[in-house]
């Protein structure tokens, strides 16, 4: 059998490449936000309920995902999730309404939360502590890519014109032919990747392809447990008692929708307030080129940290706080006058939230035993996705004014919570978000950093084997 030299490398870019296809699907909606809207009269407060369903769906997807992945391995998981977003993303061109698009966008992000818990299963089955930060760096740089790639794949297949060049296809799939068929296209890339997947993946010690000298590296990495008992699952109880998945939960909830802005809302911000037309968001690119920056800078500092003696958990924590002192950059944002400064500025702040993003990522694998790492990551995540909900409620109301349909079941269910602040804060228009922003990041530092986040679990564990 002929073996691949460095395969945990071709491991992560098999990864790499579903993290790409997850955001290609993801942005196909907010890149082509505008064009849809009109097509199926959306107004802003429509729009930021659909993009919350899905967010919904991610959420509750995160509470069972990492499960499914702890108890049908790595391998089956992923088929799983990935087929399931691939196939929802196509089904998508079937939409005819604000309901049904936000049914399909359910069923999207029921699929895509998946793959990142078990992502993070992958590292930890396939990588030692010191290259485990740089792993998840480059498949979260997909992510960023992927972002990157979407507007230049969709936004020329929404302008072509299929009534003159297709006009068969234009009649089949009635009116917005060219974004119904973004949908499709993005949606069978996904049942491509598939393939290569159910080839390659094996655990380490299972896979015919790996050789002894990557082998015994990814062993010496992972200490033998002791006793049967250390190889034994968390119980639902034991992961909620837990105090790292408190923290890592609450600084994702705080800090993660400074990055989900930028996926739903950036580009409308570009086209409302700096009066952008639909062709020239592409010019988005640089904020995700920017973000894939950031995903690699971050797991290497924190990775040439820990070859420098550095314990990883603390590691990360040192990382994370050079981000926080740069987002406070976020108001300037909103407030020159210049494109070209306005995106240097977006640049910066979205490299340094995704370098915090892959470092609290990876202290996730650090400090949680690694046959219940799906489990704990997808609670933590959970906290991501609640955070986007709230986001989208708070920015959607800040950027318009009282509405002018009926308030769904998601709108009076916020409502009910957030009340008062919405009313506090409606009409006050993009710059109030972006000074939100500011403060997000310092603040869950110093909350992970007090209350000693890098103490706990496996990372206090380590911590004692090296005294």
């Amino acid at each position: 059998m002929i073996k691949i030299p460095h395969l945990r490398w071709w491991v992560i870019t098999l990864i790499f490449l579903a993290a790409v296809l997850n955001y290609v699907d993801r942005q196909t909606l907010s890149a082509l936000a505008p064009t849809i809207q009109r097509d199926l009269k959306l107004d802003d407060r429509e729009y930021a309920n659909i993009v919350n369903i899905f967010l919904v769906a991610y959420t509750l997807s995160y509470l069972i995902s990492g499960k499914i992945a702890d108890k049908l391995g790595t391998r089956v998981a992923m088929f799983i999730f990935v087929g399931w977003w691939s196939i929802s993303n196509m089904l998508t061109a079937a939409a005819r309404s604000a309901p049904s698009l936000g049914a399909y966008r359910f069923s999207l992000g029921l699929g895509e939360a998946g793959v990142w818990p078990a992502a993070s299963k992958a590292v930890a089955e396939w990588f030692p502590a010191r290259e485990r930060a740089l792993a998840i760096g480059l498949y979260t740089m997909g992510a960023t890519i992927g972002a990157t790639l979407s507007p230049y794949l969709v936004i020329p297949l929404a302008a072509y014109p299929y009534a003159e060049k297709l006009p068969w296809l234009a009649q089949f799939l009635g009116e917005g032919a060219g974004w119904r068929m973004a949908f499709i296209l993005t949606g069978g890339l996904g049942l491509v990747w598939l393939v290569p997947w159910l080839w390659l993946y094996r655990q380490p010690r299972q896979s015919a392809l790996i050789t002894g000298q990557e082998l015994a590296l990814i062993e010496d990495g992972h200490p033998p447990a002791v006793g049967a008992a250390a190889e034994q699952p968390w119980t639902w109880g034991q992961v909620f008692a837990f105090k790292g998945t408190w923290l890592l939960l609450v600084g994702r909830l705080m800090t993660d929708p400074v990055w989900y802005f930028y996926q739903f809302w950036f580009p409308k911000y570009l086209h409302t307030d700096r009066g952008l037309a639909q062709e020239q968001l592409t010019i988005t690119w640089v904020v995700y080129a920017a973000a894939g920056v950031g995903s690699l800078l971050g797991g290497w500092l924190s990775g040439w940290l820990v070859k420098r003696g550095v314990a990883p958990a603390a590691s990360r924590l040192w990382v994370m706080l050079g981000c926080a002192c740069l987002l406070p950059l976020s108001p300037l944002i909103a407030s020159v006058t210049g494109m070209q400064a306005a995106l240097v500025l977006t640049g910066v702040t979205v490299c340094a939230a995704l370098a915090w993003l892959i470092n609290i990522s990876s202290l996730v694998v650090d400090v949680v035993p690694k046959h219940s790492l799906g489990t704990v990551f997808s609670v933590v995540a959970a906290g991501s996705t609640l955070g986007g909900i709230i986001m989208n409620t708070i920015v959607a109301v800040m950027v318009s004014g009282p509405s002018t349909k009926p308030a769904g079941f998601l709108d009076q269910g916020i409502k009910t919570v957030f009340g008062g602040l919405l009313e506090l804060v409606q009409g006050a228009g993009y710059g109030r978000w972006f000074l939100i922003m500011a403060f997000l990041h310092p603040v869950a530092w110093l909350l992970l950093w007090g209350l000693k986040v890098h103490q706990t679990g496996e990372a206090a564990k380590l911590q004692k084997g090296n005294t």
